[in-house]
């Protein structure tokens, strides 16, 4: 009876010891995995910034999320070595793979961003555009930011991947971000998601400084005759003709244009309402939840915790913020060839970073703290959207030479 009972309380208590060692806390013990507790209290940050402070939150959120289950030891949520050298190991992908593994295919895939694509068509007005097409050039003139980046990351020693999935940041556009990164370098897509869509969320702090820094009162007083109005049918027109253009000049860019394209031709064709509302809310808000999910799980500590993340995020700051100063600084330019009473405001160039549409309430806000009667915020509509299509094309650039 006492053997039977001393073996009993042996299998309890191994049970017990077993239990204690497949702990997280046992694991962070006897691993050293202490670096995932910064990870943890890193995204516990980005929840505050995310719930507290505001910042994207729609995106921010379960990013930070993502990154939280991702460095919970022994979750075994996502597994980057199912991932390496930037391609999916199916070999070893059922037998390993957790659930995030199988979220972030739509990542790897390129499916999310361009699914967000289609939304953000949807939501979007390209009348200003249409009315104005120099606005069109403004929001080119935003990916300056870009390409110089990707010049000055290349001579710091990224690689010229890196340094192309770095220079996107200064469009201002997550999904852009996110997609070419998830091609050129997926080993990079937690810092850079992260730090495309902090400065996204500090668009407010970050433009006004440089727009008052490179504009005269007198400047931004420059009010602007108003937008001529656009028919149904040239809002039909444009995105066909876009569409077009692009894909036949840069087809690298047509999964990213051809969504944006497609989605605001559900909007404004009137005859596929259902499609539009949907693509709207209900598609929109589940692959935002999947993208941001699966974005967060790439930050792990070996991937965030690097003087390579630091060099991100100031390099990311300079991308966004020479793409606000190219704006303004193109519309002054264009203003010594303009006519009085035809000139462009410049603050509306720095609403070129495709933001929408916070960029172009900062233009709107700024002139009218020098003009409280000045209205911009249409007029900075044009460029802001041309900087959706703008930062599309950059991207589709940058995979053509790089990819």
């Amino acid at each position: 009876m006492f053997t039977a009972m001393n073996s009993s309380m042996s299998f309890v208590w191994d049970s017990i010891v077993t239990f204690a060692q497949s702990s997280g806390i046992a694991m962070i013990i006897n691993d050293g995995s202490w670096l995932s507790l910064v990870m943890i209290g890193v995204s516990m940050v980005l929840l505050y910034l995310a719930i507290h402070k505001q910042f994207e939150p729609l995106l921010l959120f379960p990013i930070a999320f993502g990154m939280l289950l991702t460095n919970l030891p022994g979750a075994e949520m996502f597994h980057s070595e199912l991932f390496e050298g930037g391609h999916v190991h199916w070999g070893n992908f059922v037998d390993t793979a957790g659930l995030l593994d199988y979220l972030y295919l739509g990542v790897k895939l390129g499916i999310y961003p361009c699914l967000i694509f289609i939304g953000v068509g949807a939501m979007t007005d390209f009348g200003p555009l249409i009315a104005n097409p120099k606005s069109l050039l403004l929001g080119a003139a935003a990916q300056i930011g870009i390409f110089a980046t990707f010049i000055g990351a290349y001579a710091l020693g990224f690689s010229p991947d890196e340094a192309g999935s770095i220079g996107i940041i200064g469009g201002a556009d997550g999904p852009t971000s996110i997609y070419l990164t998830s091609k050129l370098a997926p080993h990079l897509l937690g810092p850079i998601a992260v730090a495309a869509y902090s400065y996204m969320a500090l668009v407010p702090v970050i433009q006004p400084p440089i727009m008052r820094a490179l504009t005269s009162e007198k400047e931004r007083k420059i009010k602007m005759s108003q937008l001529r109005p656009v028919s149904k049918t040239e809002k039909i027109i444009f995105p066909i003709v876009i569409t077009v253009v692009i894909a036949l000049i840069l087809p690298s860019a047509a999964p990213l244009v051809g969504c944006l394209m497609l989605g605001n031709l559900m909007k404004e064709c009137g005859v596929v309402d259902r499609l539009s509302k949907t693509v709207q809310n209900e598609l929109m808000n589940i692959v935002v939840i999947f993208l941001g999910l699966t974005v967060g799980a790439t930050a792990t500590a070996e991937a965030f915790l690097n003087f390579k993340t630091l060099g991100i995020l100031a390099l990311g700051i300079v991308a966004f913020g020479m793409g606000s100063a190219g704006g303004v600084l193109l519309a002054k330019l264009m203003n010594v060839f303009l006519p009085e009473g035809k000139k462009i405001n410049p603050l509306i160039g720095s609403a070129g970073v495709s933001a929408v549409p916070m960029a172009a309430r900062v233009s709107q806000s700024e002139g009218q703290k020098a003009d409280p009667g000045n209205f911009l915020l249409m007029h900075a509509m044009g460029p802001n959207v041309a900087g959706v299509i703008g930062s599309a094309v950059a991207a589709g650039i940058l995979l053509s030479f790089l990819g």
